[in-house]
């Protein structure tokens, strides 16, 4: 049996796309769009989540 290395999954509410722009429809002097910067709030950012110890734990 292999041994299970880690236990950190890819998250499943960003997928893996922790941080992402979003546009506020107006721009800059130079002509750019000015962004928000928004982060996952079920893993903070990480892109990855820690499977939970009730999960991990098999048999008694």
């Amino acid at each position: 049996m292999m041994p299970q290395t880690s236990t950190a999954r890819v998250c499943s509410h960003c997928d893996g796309f922790p941080v992402v722009h979003i546009t506020t429809g107006t721009t800059t002097q130079g002509g750019r769009r000015r962004t928000l910067p928004a982060t996952c709030p079920a893993c903070k950012g990480t892109g990855t989540r820690t499977i939970p110890a009730a999960l991990v734990r098999a048999g008694k």
